[in-house]
């Protein structure tokens, strides 16, 4: 399964009732990244008054590594909406944090998670995206005979080779996409009259 991640970092701002909210965006592939990434905003705008956000460093559904904070505004009015708009969206590793001035209008509980929600959403929109295919990584064996025929294969399937090892046999590291295993094990084990697979 692939799935979209940012691309670059991104930062929006809108004016809600004389207060700022700054929205910046920036890919986290975990959670120690996702939470540099928290500080490093919270250092460039010292003086502002929160600093809400909330990640999914993975896979956009299947992940469990998800965080969210209200950094001082009442319970569930900033953190949760964030997060929500991220889950709605379907896009993986990723952190958003809105910085809030505050503009001496108070905004109301139901004003604050229209605020933050409309925050992310509408920097999700300008937000560009890549996609990234789920891989994994085997390691094969095989007899130099089957060298020529075994690294045409791959490269004809786009298969990066990691690593290269030569001892008494060939020994490869390759990564292969997880939508290709199947298609791939079959043709290695053509190749090899059976000597070689996958799984």
């Amino acid at each position: 399964m692939s799935y979209q991640v940012p691309q670059s970092e991104l930062c929006d701002e809108q004016v809600i009732k004389k207060s700022r909210f700054i929205t910046h965006i920036a890919r986290a592939t975990n959670k120690a990244e996702a939470m540099l990434y928290i500080q490093s905003i919270k250092a460039q705008y010292p003086d502002a008054r929160h600093h809400c956000w909330a990640y999914i460093a993975g896979h956009p559904t299947a992940t469990i590594d998800i965080g969210f904070s209200d950094d001082g505004e009442p319970s569930g009015t900033a953190g949760k909406p964030i997060l929500n708009v991220l889950q709605h969206r379907g896009i993986g590793e990723i952190v958003l944090v809105v910085v809030r001035y505050f503009g001496g209008i108070k905004l109301g509980a139901g004003g604050l998670v229209r605020a933050y929600s409309s925050s992310a959403s509408l920097a999700m929109d300008k937000l560009k995206t890549i996609p990234i295919v789920e891989s994994k990584v085997f390691n094969i064996k095989f007899d130099y005979n089957l060298e020529t025929n075994i690294k045409h294969l791959l490269e004809s399937q786009n298969i990066d080779i990691q690593k290269a090892d030569y001892s008494t046999h060939v020994s490869l590291t390759i990564v292969v996409p997880t939508t290709n295993i199947e298609n791939l094990n079959k043709q290695l084990i053509n190749i090899s009259s059976g000597q070689l697979s996958l799984i």
